[in-house]
């Protein structure tokens, strides 16, 4: 395809994605009431917990109110559309893909959409937490006004780091299938990943306490070793295919383990 041709393509692909989150949106813009209530509830029962201290989201701006209805909107549309978007991303990139590649980012496709969305639902879930932490910090009677668009920015934030965090074992599994990386040396390298993955989840939490990142990095870490489950199952399948032996130059002499491995029929 000639270049123009791509872009066109691409121009069309990214129109598509662009026009499902806008009318994903429409959904966000309508239950916009309880859906900011329910990113502002941490911060009531954090007030209701401690009488002593004023806890409020402020909109001190007169056009505060607008910018982040318009804000959640987007985003609620963007988390709806995902398997649109991610699909539109596919779909550009496919044609110039063999067999064998189409079947390994159709793989990416299809697991990548429940896994952002299950973290952006954890994430959900850990907010209170994370709220209830750093609000502790602030000192008996004194006022915690935080603005409207800081929290948001907070929240959002805190969400998504979340959600792609939960696609490392799409990339593990992908680099497995790329021939990259093995189970062998996911083994090999499993304190070093965990270490990583604790210092990742400090990095990309938007918060400081460690209740928070305990919460994003443990399962990430969990999900390091499935992935290296996968990827043992897949390297097997692969020594059934594809003996070693026959990768072995002809001036080199094959190993008795090589060699004992079956042909697949």
């Amino acid at each position: 395809m000639p270049l123009l041709e791509h872009l066109a393509e691409l121009r069309r692909r990214l129109f598509i994605a662009a026009l499902a989150i806008v009318i994903a949106a429409i959904a966000g813009w309508l239950f916009y009431e309880p859906i900011i209530a329910a990113l502002q509830q941490p911060m009531v029962d954090f007030e209701l917990s401690h009488p002593d201290t004023f806890t409020k989201v402020n909109f001190s701006g007169l056009t505060d109110g607008l910018a982040i209805q318009i804000t959640v909107s987007l985003f609620v549309g963007m988390l709806i559309a995902t398997p649109v978007w991610l699909y539109q991303i596919w779909a550009f990139v496919v044609p110039g893909l063999t067999k064998r590649e189409k079947r390994v980012t159709l793989w990416f496709l299809l697991s990548s959409t429940p896994l952002f969305l299950t973290g952006c639902w954890l994430a959900y879930l850990t907010l209170p937490k994370a709220i209830d932490v750093l609000r502790g910090f602030t000192p008996k009677g004194a006022a915690a006004i935080t603005p409207a668009a800081d929290y948001l920015n907070f929240v959002l934030k805190f969400i998504v780091a979340f959600g792609v965090a939960f696609l490392l074992p799409v990339f593990i599994v992908g680099l497995n299938l790329a021939g990259l990386v093995s189970a062998a040396m996911l083994r090999k390298a499993w304190r070093g990943a965990v270490m990583g993955i604790m210092v990742f989840a400090a990095v990309i939490t938007p918060t400081v306490d460690p209740y928070s990142m305990f919460l994003i990095g443990a399962p990430m870490v969990a999900l390091y070793f499935l992935a290296m489950g996968v990827c043992a199952v897949m390297d097997r399948r692969r020594r059934k295919k594809d003996p070693s032996w026959l990768g072995t130059p002809d001036d080199e002499a094959s190993s008795i383990d090589d060699l004992a491995e079956p042909l697949d029929p």
